[in-house]
């Protein structure tokens, strides 16, 4: 569900093309004069990547309100990593090895930690393989064509 909480995003943007691709920060800037997300964070991804998330976990018996909390928290994730890399100086879609990817995948399996009773191993290994996966995959999806960044 971390995979499809990312990636049914990218497919929203391209079946919807413009719509609802408001930013979740709304254009803001921060008090460092930087955006507070950017423009890549959108409403529509947000929204996509949740009910994406809660739709395969109904369909897999862990419940509709599972997969939907899950999903938020794996693009809350990604939210953070975000507000963070615009406070480091990092533009939107550039590379930040593990803040990238950590969050976005620590965020939920904590919730699957306590929901499912995953045990903390198995939540480690999971968030580590994400990302090792996450940092090796990119580049091969962008390659063909599916990212439109190689990280």
């Amino acid at each position: 569900m971390l995979v499809l909480a990312n990636g049914a995003p990218v497919v929203a943007s391209r079946i919807l093309k413009g719509h609802w691709g408001e930013p979740v920060d709304g254009g803001r800037l921060w008090s460092d004069g930087r955006p507070v997300l950017g423009a890549s964070k959108t409403w529509r991804g947000l929204v996509s990547g949740s009910l994406a998330c809660a739709l395969f976990s109904l369909i897999t018996g862990l419940g509709f309100v599972f997969g939907l909390l899950f999903g938020l928290l794996g693009l809350l994730g990604d939210l953070v990593s975000s507000f963070t890399k615009r406070r480091l100086g990092l533009g939107s879609s550039s590379r930040a090895l593990g803040l990238d990817q950590i969050p976005e995948a620590a965020l939920p399996m904590l919730l699957a930690v306590f929901w499912l009773q995953v045990g903390w191993w198995t939540a480690f290994f999971i968030v580590a393989l994400f990302t090792v996966s996450n940092i090796f995959i990119s580049p091969t999806l962008y390659r063909l064509g599916i990212r439109r960044q190689p990280h």
